[in-house]
């Protein structure tokens, strides 16, 4: 049984205000809320949005990708020459050496001195120093 306090019970009259959450404007936008505020008479604002259904923002006129990828990337890259190749075909051979021990022997792939030497290469200043210092000839910068 609920126990009752000594003394004289006091009522609390103050008033109480109960507000309404404002709606979202996600929900003002909602079809169910226009077509609702349409059947009561209240005003709806229509906006008419430009270039919705358009892919460009009328910025200026369009060019072509392949046109604008043509201005922007060089046509091809630069391959390994043929005096490069032929110096490092020629110095790994006067050391004996086959390319799959000289790509040891710098740690690179089998695969990337067959590139280098058949000139199928973009040339890596990295691996031709690698090169240069271990069949002791330059290949950077001019030959010889």
């Amino acid at each position: 049984m609920p126990t009752r306090t000594v003394g004289p019970v006091n009522q609390d009259w103050d008033t109480v205000v109960l507000k309404k959450r404002a709606p979202k404007a996600s929900d003002l936008r909602d079809s169910k809320a226009v077509a609702a505020a349409l059947r009561s008479g209240a005003t709806v604002q229509v906006v008419k949005k430009f270039d919705v259904a358009k892919n460009h923002t009328g910025a200026g006129p369009l060019k072509d990708p392949r046109k604008l990828d043509s201005e922007t990337e060089p046509g091809s890259l630069d391959r390994v020459s043929s005096e490069v190749r032929q110096a490092i075909q020629k110095d790994r051979l006067a050391k004996g050496l086959t390319q799959i021990q000289l790509a040891k022997a710098i740690s690179e792939r089998p695969q990337v001195v067959q590139e280098y030497e058949s000139g199928k290469a973009v040339p890596s200043q990295q691996i031709l120093a690698k090169m240069e210092k271990l069949l002791d000839v330059k290949l950077r910068g001019k030959l010889r």
